[in-house]
């Protein structure tokens, strides 16, 4: 038998933790002296007393530390399984939180940022992104519009981690750079405003996004999280030699749409997706395959996402860029290099 010193210094729990437990029954002594009250504990005693040790520091509530101790092997494991499920979502709350905090503290640093641009310029740049908006709610930073203002250029950039894409235009930026993500409504509603080539103002601090025209204000409150580095992904890029090929994007929708076209389907989350199966052709053109020409050399796409993008891209020539199956493709404008959209592939 150990006396209570000793099982405190054994197991890692302080004297008074282990007369708390005592009182509470979830570690009760194997003896004590009736005489002086003295503790006395077994060497199995003593083991539980790390196990309790363990989970103490994990947070978990006494009721359950007690239900561990007395449940079988397979119970118990259950039982630390369970809480080990909320701290992980307790920890995902609070980093969505503290990215809250973060975007807020950076407000306090930031003043107003005023960028100026043409209502067709900028009509351009929100159709050229507003598709690969996200709407996943457990990704609430995607569900937006990342408005990024530095001396001389403004980019937007939309992603949903599946496909991004981005617009950079020249434009009138007075006061320092400035980046804030502007929710889709926002963006939807100043869309709809955007007529002629009147002049828009937009202004940006951590708490306000305004656009304004000659007799209109929209304003809406930035969405408090830190958004995904896309420098990154363009920094990546800038390597690549992927093999690029024009194509006509109406004539690619309608082969896309014909009933003629091969059928490729995939499932995620539960959820089957079409997909397009792309090659480049021995004329240089793009072909699309199906599920038994399917190879290494191709790469496939949702064919929602890869019809968005053509869409986005407007009636003129693009350019796609195939670099394999694990690299995404990418679908640019001929020598313009203010806007292109990214697509993840799928893996065959």
């Amino acid at each position: 038998m150990r006396s209570i010193g000793e099982t405190a210094r054994a197991s890692g729990l302080s004297v008074s933790a282990l007369r708390f437990y005592d009182r509470v029954g979830a570690l009760v002594p194997a003896l004590v002296d009736p005489e002086n009250g003295y503790r006395w504990y077994s060497d199995q005693q003593v083991d539980q007393a790390r196990l309790v040790a363990g989970l103490r520091r994990v947070g978990m509530p006494v009721a359950e530390i007690s239900a561990v101790l007395g449940a079988e092997p397979a119970t118990a494991h259950r039982l630390v399984d369970r809480h080990l499920g909320r701290l992980e979502t307790g920890l995902a709350d609070a980093r969505r939180e503290l990215s809250r905090v973060h975007a807020l503290l950076d407000t306090q640093e930031n003043p107003m940022t005023t960028v100026t641009m043409s209502a067709t310029v900028l009509g351009a740049a929100f159709d050229s992104v507003r598709f690969a908006a996200g709407t996943d709610p457990e990704l609430p930073m995607l569900a937006g519009v990342l408005v990024d203002a530095e001396p001389g250029a403004v980019t937007f950039v939309a992603t949903d981690r599946f496909r991004m894409a981005i617009h950079r235009e020249p434009a009138d930026v007075d006061g320092p750079a400035n980046k804030i993500i502007a929710p889709t409504g926002w963006v939807d509603r100043v869309r709809d405003r955007l007529g002629g080539d009147e002049p828009i103002t937009l202004r940006l601090d951590g708490t306000l996004i305004e656009a304004s025209g000659g007799d209109w204000t929209i304003k809406d409150t930035p969405l408090a999280y830190d958004y995904p580095d896309y420098r990154r992904l363009l920094e990546a890029r800038t390597g690549d030699t992927p093999r690029r090929t024009p194509v006509d994007p109406a004539a690619l929708r309608a082969a896309l749409a014909a009933p003629t076209t091969p059928r490729v389907v995939r499932q995620h989350d539960g959820v089957d997706h079409e997909l397009a199966v792309l090659a480049i052709g021995s004329g240089g053109g793009v072909d699309l395959v199906g599920e038994d020409d399917w190879n290494d050399e191709h790469v496939a796409v949702n064919r929602g996402f890869l019809l968005e993008a053509l869409n986005a891209g407007g009636d003129g020539q693009l350019v796609l860029e195939l670099d394999g199956p694990i690299h995404p493709l990418a679908i640019r404008r001929p020598a313009d290099d203010r806007g292109f959209s990214i697509i993840m592939p799928v893996k065959a």
